[in-house]
């Protein structure tokens, strides 16, 4: 079945129109459209479906709403319990089934490496997905950009998400910079050339 988009017009949204409807209705590139599938409204140009349909360029708007250190806190808090929360589930089991002392300490241990390690590629797939979000960051509605707005690669978040660690080392003040910047940036984010913003005022 094809897609259907509610359309704003005059500021009010209107729809679901087919792609027919919204060719006889000469969309533009700054519509703003949703489908159900969508978390909120985007610029037509924004659509990968409706640039190929409708011959719009992808255009980058520089983002002026930016993550606070606070949204940015509670979203990793989030992303640890989910990641965390997860590993552990995993684990519980063979620790219950194994009887051997030795076995189920190691297996406890473990942890403490694979929670950091499965944190740091969860990071790297959301952030590359085209979410370019957790879901932490889902929920706080924040998302990782380039500078200008745009979505980041798998590169990019590997270097991001690596760089993190210069932040941790810096006894947290590669964090704490967010508060002396106006874009926000924590010490990783300048260092992969990176933003964490939020696309409206909430």
């Amino acid at each position: 079945m094809d897609e259907k988009y509610l359309l704003v017009v005059n500021g009010k949204p209107e729809g679901p129109y087919s792609i027919d409807e919204l060719k006889a209705m000469r969309i533009k590139a700054g519509d703003f459209i949703k489908t159900t599938a969508m978390d909120d409204y985007k610029e037509a140009h924004e659509v990968a479906e409706l640039r190929t349909i409708f011959g719009f360029r992808l255009q980058t708007v520089t983002p002026q709403y930016f993550g606070a250190f606070d949204q940015r806190v509670l979203a990793a808090i989030i992303d640890w319990l989910i990641v965390g929360g997860i590993a552990i589930a995993i684990t519980y089991i063979p620790v219950i089934l194994i009887t051997n002392p030795i076995i189920k300490a190691a297996l406890t241990a473990s942890l403490l490496v694979v929670i950091p390690l499965a944190y740091i590629i969860y990071h790297i797939v959301m952030e590359a997905s085209p979410k370019q979000a957790t879901y932490g960051k889902m929920i706080l509605k924040i998302r990782v950009c380039n500078l200008d707005g745009s979505d980041i690669d798998t590169p990019k978040a590997i270097k991001r998400n690596l760089y993190k660690i210069l932040s941790l080392l810096t006894l947290l003040v590669g964090y704490l910079m967010s508060f002396f910047n106006k874009k926000q940036q924590c010490l990783h984010d300048v260092l992969a050339e990176t933003l964490v913003m939020r696309d409206r005022l909430v």
